[in-house]
Parts: structure tokens; sequence; C-alpha cells
């Protein structure tokens, strides 16, 4: 047996094709056809596929199902369980599944956002951030919150050294900047090399001292907007945040626009002779000519609109000011709806969650993909393959 990838054509009408087209590019689900030797196997897979809640159809000796693409992983494990000696079934699955992989290729590291999200602390080492401005500027402070945000779980830790925050903000000499975060970023490589090294800057020496230092990502609020910039990149490996932001302009159709512009950006990148797996978006929450205005919450919504583009997508909304706009709370106040604006966005399709607190997000991660990939399966008294407590497909009524 094997599985197959059915591909969108033009059979079917413009509306139904669009809707296809929406639920594989935005969606993220796949259209897969399973084929089977004979009407009766095809039968015991179709009713093996319904226990994954997933529209499926049995044609003759083929099962044609959707499935989701954050879920294929699970359905591997219950088919290498099942059909263990089945090689080419198995073989064909793992085929689809590197053809969707989402890979950040950062530095030292590899991370398969298809498999596992990617949780990004942030700490900035500056007096005046919107949040954590002031709280980390002893050797002490620094040493304490890296450790505290490495038991918790994070993958990466980024080092800020100028606030970007909106309503203003004062800029600092490069080497002012480069002076504030190298203590951090030697602590990191020092102590936890299991740790992805970030930077938070827009300016070129910055940047150049911090991949010399031995970062593995850089972070551009301006989307490496300059030759000398992409220049510096494509001589590196590091990983690259690249945002979108719109503080000086409105649009007439948001989602249009920053397709447009992540489009672009994506393609001028590519052609400085950069790998596009080093690179992801970030949409620029927070950056908006009305800062916490309504873009903010539409961007909330239409981040699976970035989907079709195969790139990771960063959630960066940790404590942001939408908490003050909408429930007058104190930045001190603003977790509970920090959690519940991640949680929208990581459904839709944000795997790369930068925030402060670093703790309850590995919390929301864990229980989120606890729930989306529990399929019920009956397991007491199923006698499955290979002496498991799984139900194979012989051990239920087929009709």
């Amino acid at each position: 047996m094997k599985v197959t990838e059915n591909l969108v054509t033009k059979d079917h009408s413009k509306l139904v094709s669009a809707i296809l087209a929406d639920q594989v590019n935005r969606h993220q689900q796949l259209l897969l056809t399973w084929e089977c030797p004979d009407v009766e196997t095809a039968g015991m897979v179709e009713q093996f596929i319904r226990h994954f809640d997933t529209p499926v159809a049995c044609v003759e000796k083929r099962v044609e199902f959707s499935f989701p693409l954050l879920s294929l992983k699970e359905l591997m494990a219950r088919v290498k369980e099942w059909w263990d000696n089945d090689d080419e079934l198995i073989a064909s699955l793992e085929q689809v599944y590197r053809r969707h992989q989402i890979i950040w290729r950062a530095g030292r590291f590899t991370f398969d956002l298809t498999e596992q999200p990617v949780i990004y602390g942030i700490l900035n080492v500056t007096p005046d951030s919107f949040y954590d401005g002031g709280k980390f500027q002893s050797h002490s402070a620094i040493v304490n919150q890296i450790a505290k945000m490495v038991a918790a779980g994070a993958n990466v830790i980024e080092v800020g050294g100028q606030t970007t925050k909106p309503g203003g903000f004062k800029e600092v000499d490069p080497e002012e900047e480069i002076a504030r975060i190298m203590p951090a970023i030697q602590l990191l490589r020092e102590n936890y090399p299991q740790i992805a090294i970030a930077v938070d800057t827009y300016k070129l020496p910055v940047m150049a001292a911090a991949i010399e230092a031995g970062v593995d990502i850089i972070n551009d609020v301006q989307a490496f907007n300059s030759k000398q910039k992409l220049i510096l990149m494509a001589k590196a490996n590091v990983g690259m945040v690249t945002m979108h932001s719109s503080r000086t302009h409105d649009y007439d159709n948001l989602t249009v626009a920053m397709q447009k512009f992540f489009e672009h950006n994506l393609g001028t990148i590519a052609a400085a002779d950069i790998d596009l797996e080093r690179v992801i978006l970030d949409q620029g929450i927070g950056y908006a000519k009305v800062a916490d205005g309504y873009q903010d919450y539409a961007m909330m919504r239409n981040i699976d609109q970035l989907n079709y583009l195969h790139r990771p997508i960063m959630v960066a909304v940790s404590r942001k000011g939408f908490g003050q706009k909408l429930f007058n709370l104190a930045k001190e106040d603003r977790l509970g709806v920090t959690l519940i604006a991640e949680t929208a966005m990581y459904l839709r399709g944000g795997r790369v969650l930068r925030v402060h607190d670093v703790e309850e997000t590995s919390q929301l991660v864990k229980m989120i993909d606890t729930i989306e990939n529990s399929y019920w399966f009956r397991s007491t008294n199923c006698g499955g393959p290979n002496g498991s407590t799984s139900c194979s497909p012989n051990s239920y009524a087929y009709l």
C-alpha cells in the first residue's frame, strides 16, 4: 500500500478549487489518497482514518481523505503500529512529510517547525523597553533570568540592546548597543550551548558584531532593508527574522498588502543568494500607524494568510499594548490576554512564539498540542500488532 498526495486541479468549479486551495495553503490540510490492494482492505483503512475525525471517502480500492499537516506525525506513528511490515506505506508517508516540512536553519541549529514549535524568550538589557526595561541591568539579574528561561523550556533567547517600542524611542549609537548585549551573549555561549542566541537589532554594525560573537539569529524590524545588510547575511549562516512594519502608512487591503510585502521581501533576500530556509516572518504587531489599534487585531486573525509562503511565522504579541487598549490592564497584568492571543495565533500557524513568559507559554504549547493530537483509539483488550495494546484494523467489525 502507499499514500499519495492529491493536487488541487481545475477539474472543479472555480469556487470549489478556491476552497480546496484555501484548505491546503491557509489551513495546512493535506489532500491524500491511500491506495489499497483490494476493496476489503480499503474499507478497513477507511474506518481507521475515521478515528482522526477528518473527511474521508472510499472509492473502490482507494481511500481519499484530508489530514492536518501538523498531525501527520501522529498518523505516521499509528500506521507504524498497525502496518509495521508495510515498508512502502511507511516510506510514502515519510515522503509526504518531508515535502511539507517547515525547516528553520539558524546558525548552529536546525529547527523542524512541523514537528515542534520554537519558544523564543526575550531578554531586554535596556533601561527603557516597554515591559522589562531596567529589570536586567546587573550581571546577577541577567544570569538569573537566563537560567529561569532555560529551565522553563526556551529554545532561543533573544538579547535586545535598544527598544523600538511604539510612541517613540531613544536611539542609541551602535557602540552603546553592542556594549549592552555582549555580556549576555557571552554568558549564553559559555554556559548554554543548547540554546540558540538571537539579537534584536536593525543596525548593520551591531549585526556584524553579534555574528562575530557567535549568535545564531538576527531579528531586524527593518526587514534587512539595505544591500549592505544582505551582503553581511549572505556571508553568514545565521537565522533571520524579517519583519513587516507600517508605522508610516495605512492600507486599503491589509492582507493583500502584507502578502505582497513578504513576497517581495523574500524575493529580495533570495536574490542575495541567501537560503530562504534561514528566514522566518514577523507580521509586526505593534508596528502599525495607529499602535495597538484594529490593524493589530486583524493581523492576529489573518496570520494564516501567510502560511502559503511555507516559512515559519513568529507570534510576537507578548505583553503588548492591546491589553491596555481593550481591558485597561497595566503591563504587569497582561499575561492572561497575551496567552489568549498567542493561542489564537498558534492555532492559525504561528510556530515561533516570542515571549517574556517562557514557563506559561511552554504550558500553552503542551496543552494545545496534546489536545490537537489526541485521537481516540480503544487501547484495552484489543491485542494490537506486535503485542501492543492498540487496536489494529482487524480488531473491528467493518460494515
